[in-house]
């Protein structure tokens, strides 16, 4: 079976092609990826652009295909098929991304939340095998949560369970989610750029320099200097893995899951994360919870949005 994901991100977002066989084992045929434009029209019509280009040179029909599945940030509206203004994706106010893609393709299209089909793609092809209790956590412009519990995806009511993102650690702090104090605004992206930015105005008020200080310094950047022995650069990080740590506690907590798999900066700095994060679980956990669940970086890397996108065309729904 041939299946076009789409991965769509407050940073950057891609298009695959993939062939799906039994026995859960995906063949990834052909992946474009690019920076996500200004405007919703720009980047859907680079979508498309880039999907028939990738269909001419694989040589395939759109006939062959069998679905499109679309992996996006919420909010979501996944009965009528709406992306709805997410945070992180400025001017995307309930666009019928489903309508768009079926009419341009005639093909059937599905829209899931992407830390929901992140979830489901750890759970069926990554580390999460084999649990029945799981949360898979997005941790990259935007932070969001996918959940598994009881060997189900698990949406809520309205389908937008596991906004953690949303949740208040304090009552002031950086911006996430449009909230301040939020987990999304310690523990994303867009809110660690934030806290880099204070970082350096507040060492430069204290009459402290460095060079990179005069540098756009971002997140990757960040965590570079941290890597390499910057002492400033390392404090940072511990403050960030601390909070992290005080939001995972919520969730483990409340839903006492068997792992806690997270992507994005998390999975590719995890060895700087430890010793903060897990020094604020044991403050704020169970201690029984904290001793059952394992935190792990996601198993699939960089290709976990390409895999809920796949993850999206074959478990979204009607």
């Amino acid at each position: 079976m041939l299946i076009i994901g789409i991965d769509i991100g407050g940073t950057k977002s891609a298009t695959v092609i993939a062939e799906v066989k039994e026995e859960n084992v995906v063949l990834f045929k052909s992946r474009i990826e690019f920076l996500t434009l200004k405007t919703p029209k720009k980047t859907i019509e680079q979508l498309i652009f880039n999907i028939e280009n990738q269909l001419k040179e694989l040589k395939i029909s759109i006939d062959e295909v069998e679905k499109i599945g679309i992996s996006c940030g919420g909010p979501l509206d996944v009965e009528r098929r709406l992306i709805m203004s997410p945070p992180n994706l400025p001017g995307w106010d309930n666009v019928p991304i489903c309508d768009i893609f079926e009419e341009k393709f005639n093909k059937k299209t599905f829209l899931m939340n992407d830390a929901d089909a992140g979830a489901v793609a750890e759970w069926k092809y990554g580390v999460a095998q084999g649990y029945n209790n799981v949360i898979f956590i997005t941790f990259g412009t935007g932070l969001g949560s996918g959940l598994i519990l009881n060997g189900q995806l698990y949406s809520g009511g309205s389908g937008m369970a596991g906004e953690i993102g949303h949740v208040r650690l304090t009552d002031g702090g950086p911006v996430g989610y449009g909230k301040n104090g939020s987990f999304e605004g310690y523990c994303s992206g867009a809110g660690i750029q934030q806290q880099i930015n204070w970082l350096i105005a507040a060492k430069k008020q204290e009459g402290i320099y460095k060079e990179w200080f005069n540098k756009k310094v971002n997140t990757k950047k960040i965590f570079e200097l941290a890597k390499n022995g910057d002492d400033i650069a390392i404090k940072f990080i511990n403050k960030v893995s601390y909070n992290f740590g005080r939001g995972l506690a919520i969730l483990i907590d409340i839903l006492n899951p068997d792992i806690i798999v997270v992507g994005g900066i998390f999975m590719r700095n995890h060895e700087l994360f430890k010793q903060y994060m897990n020094k604020s679980l044991k403050e704020e956990c169970l201690t029984a919870n904290l001793k059952h669940v394992k935190i792990l970086p996601a198993k699939l890397g960089e290709k976990i949005g390409d895999y809920a996108s796949i993850c999206a065309a074959l478990n979204g729904k009607e």
